[in-house]
């Protein structure tokens, strides 16, 4: 019998995503998904109002290849407002299908093969196949403390082959946020290595317990030799939209719009527009946003907790990633385990890792109130068994 759970395309061969299997497995077993970070709940009223708008209206052709100008703009002031990084919209800005598409289109863009692309563990699934997709070897690099990057590690693994390291922050799956000691020590060697950073920064505006974010490219000189990637997806609760943005130097954006070109074309146009009334949103927004997260995060969290997960709060996005070690199974059985008899689905936390440990199981807390609570309720039943 042929094994389709892999992709096997000439020089390519990786696992399928576990994320979104075990989405299927969810509604198989009709099982609450806790696996896939994506909400059950509805996105903003004025945002819906402005993507029908823009249908209506017309914008239903193509957009500019490299990104609708408004969205252009808007970002560029968004960039500069926040994240203190300035951009010109003419030449440093490229929207994208989503923060994937602007991952993929970046590493294809700015590595040769053969070049290494470092990826601090734990990571999100797609950064390893990205990659080896674009030729390039990725490089893992083991956690450390807390789930910040071995920065002992990562020096040792710096090297005259190293290319990129991908870097993602607040992280999907740990939830750490990475501080400006730890940016700096990175920047100082992409500056030493003549390295790039390829920075993942699509929570961004999902911190807790006075967490801040810090944006690469505003970290000494490397402005140049950074790619910061967003995405509308998380922030504003679109994640079917796959509206993003990859922003770096004129140089870097250049090669990234080549390959965003014979990629995608373009993002949906009229999602584009609807976009460029989410970046007009008031302060309040994002605020009230990290609330309500943290609302969530703590019912979770005390779920856990209650049903005898090992759990430490997350600093930032919407994950938990918590330790089943006293359940007596592997992640992967154990996540089988959870969506056939418990009826709640989590993902095999060494989905995450290159070669690590197998007793972690990564939940998500983007979904509606009573949904956590359903879910919760559904875990306590781990304490019987």
């Amino acid at each position: 019998m042929v094994d389709h759970s892999r992709v096997v395309t000439g020089r390519f061969s990786f696992s399928e995503s576990v994320i979104r299997e075990m989405t299927r497995l969810a509604q198989t077993y009709s099982a609450i998904n806790l696996a896939q970070g994506f909400p059950d709940f509805p996105a903003p009223s004025v945002l819906k109002q402005a993507a029908c708008q823009a249908i209506t209206e017309d914008y239903n052709q193509y957009a500019v290849t490299w990104g609708a100008p408004g969205l252009r703009a808007g970002l560029c002031r968004r960039l500069r407002e926040y994240n203190g990084i300035e951009y010109d919209e003419e030449s440093e800005i490229t929207v994208t299908c989503g923060s994937t598409e602007a991952m993929i289109a970046s590493l294809l863009a700015l590595t040769k093969p053969g070049e290494e692309v470092l990826i601090p563990e734990p990571f999100y699934e797609n950064y390893g196949p990205d990659s080896i997709i674009s030729g390039a070897r990725p490089r893992f690099i083991p956690a450390g403390k807390d789930w910040s990057p071995d920065l002992d590690a990562l020096t040792a693994a710096f090297s005259s082959s190293t290319r990129a390291i991908v870097l993602n922050t607040p992280n999907n799956p740990s939830g750490k946020v990475y501080g400006k000691e730890i940016l700096k020590t990175i920047a100082d060697l992409c500056e030493d290595f003549n390295a790039i950073a390829i920075c993942d920064e699509i929570y961004e505006h999902i911190l807790f317990d006075g967490h801040e974010h810090v944006s690469m490219a505003c970290i000494g000189d490397m402005h140049d030799r950074t790619v910061t990637i967003g995405s509308f997806s998380k922030t504003y609760s679109v994640t079917g939209w796959r509206v993003g943005y990859a922003a770096a130097d004129a140089g870097m954006s250049s090669q990234i719009r080549k390959v965003h070109d014979f990629l995608t074309v373009g993002a949906p146009a009229p999602l584009q527009h609807a976009c460029i009334t989410a970046l007009d949103l008031p302060d309040s927004y994002y605020s009230d946003l990290a609330r309500e997260y943290d609302r969530k995060r703590m019912i979770l969290y005390k779920g856990l907790e209650d049903a005898g997960f090992g759990v430490s709060l997350p600093e930032g996005a919407y994950y938990i990633l918590a330790d089943a070690g006293g359940f007596g199974m592997d992640d992967t059985s154990f996540a089988g385990f959870l969506i056939r008899e418990i009826g709640v689905a989590a993902v095999p936390g060494s989905s995450f890792f290159h070669d690590g440990p197998e007793h972690f199981v990564r939940f998500t807390f983007s979904k509606e109130d009573a949904t956590l609570v359903q879910a919760c309720s559904r875990l306590s039943r781990l304490k019987d068994l």
